[in-house]
């Protein structure tokens, strides 16, 4: 289990600061964990598995 920082989900999902909070408070994307202080991260995984699911639903939309 790894825990990565904000810079490495954006990379990993392309999606922006504002919008990676936007998703979580629309219950849309993983919530982060906090580390302390301020600070947050997110389990490596459940970013991953946010981005299957969303390869899956293109995969079910190119079939309907």
């Amino acid at each position: 289990m790894k825990v990565i920082r904000l810079q490495q989900v954006m990379e990993m999902t392309g999606l922006g600061r504002s919008t990676i909070y936007k998703y979580v408070s629309e219950s849309w994307f993983p919530k982060p964990i906090p580390l302390g202080g301020r600070s947050v991260g997110w389990l490596e995984g459940e970013v991953s598995e946010w981005i299957l699911e969303r390869m899956a639903e293109r995969d079910i939309q190119e079939v309907s």
